[in-house]
This record gives C-alpha cells, sequence and structure tokens, in this order.
C-alpha cells in the first residue's frame, strides 16, 4: 500500500485532531491503523499522529458508559501524561500565559515556591552532590551547592506558611 507523504505545512494533522473528538472505541482501531499506517511521516507529523491517536483514545473511553470524567479529572489524565510519558518527576508546574491577560490571576505568575517543593529541591540538590559528580560541569555543581546550603535559585523565594 502506497502511503501519503505528508508535512506540517500541508496542515492534514489538524483533521486527524478533529477526527479524534468524534471517537468511540468501535472506531478506535482502524483510526489508529489509518495514523500509522496511510501516511508516511516526517519528524513532526508523527508527534501529531501519536498525540491525535491518544486523545482519541480518551475521547473513545470517556464515551463508554464508565466514562463521563469531569474537568478536573482531565487535569489529572494530563499530569499522569505528563509524569508516566515525559518521565517527569517532582513538583510541577503548568503555566499559561494566556491568564496574564486577567488580573485576577497574578498570584500564579508570582516567583513563590512551596515550602515543600523548596524541601524536595534541597534533597535532589543533596543526593546529586552525594553521587557520581565528575561528568558534572563545575558550574551545575556550584549551583546545587547553593541550593543545598540554602539559596533559593532565579529569584524565587520560599512561600511562608
Amino acid at each position: 500500500m502506497n502511503k501519503k507523504t505528508i508535512t506540517e505545512e500541508m496542515g492534514i494533522h489538524k483533521e486527524f485532531y478533529e477526527e479524534a473528538k468524534g471517537m468511540t472505541l468501535d472506531k478506535l482501531p482502524e483510526f489508529l491503523s489509518r495514523l500509522m499506517n496511510d501516511y508516511d511521516h516526517d519528524y513532526g507529523t508523527i508527534c501529531h499522529a501519536l498525540a491525535a491517536g491518544a486523545i482519541a483514545t480518551m475521547w473513545a473511553m470517556n464515551k463508554h458508559p464508565q466514562g463521563g470524567i469531569t474537568g478536573f479529572q482531565a487535569g489529572c489524565i494530563m499530569w499522569e501524561f505528563i509524569r508516566n510519558w515525559m518521565n517527569e518527576e517532582g513538583p510541577l508546574k503548568l503555566l499559561s500565559y494566556e491568564k496574564m491577560l486577567y488580573p485576577q490571576y497574578i498570584d500564579r505568575f508570582d516567583k513563590i515556591i512551596s515550602k515543600d517543593t523548596w524541601e524536595w529541591l534541597q534533597e535532589q540538590a543533596k543526593q546529586k552532590l552525594d553521587g557520581d559528580i565528575k561528568e558534572v560541569h563545575p558550574a551545575v555543581v556550584a549551583h546545587w551547592s547553593r541550593i543545598k546550603d540554602g539559596e533559593v535559585p532565579f529569584g524565587y523565594r520560599v512561600a511562608e506558611e
């Protein structure tokens, strides 16, 4: 079978996302197969194919009688993707700069970290310094040392409890 060569500039990936929104469990296998077998993906379009496949799966599962998740649950799922697909660990923050358009969100842009996050950073710095640091750049080692010794980096401050 001849695959259609696509690029991001062609915009075909936008159709993937639109189709994903209407996905059901019955249509899902064929959709995933088309995403992977009908196109010759480039560096960018393969990312869209995987993302659209994951999104389609979530839409299809959410339409199942056990589905019907809330916005809060959707946020939890997003964090699980970040932790389990991107292998991110420790405290995380997602920042939407669109919120800068509204003055009531000023607190989201304050350079404050929680006491728990600060303690986690210090513990991580200590563990890294106690490990094998022969291959670590001296500037990074110095940064870790400052954190371990109590200097909050990048102009942040620790929230008062």
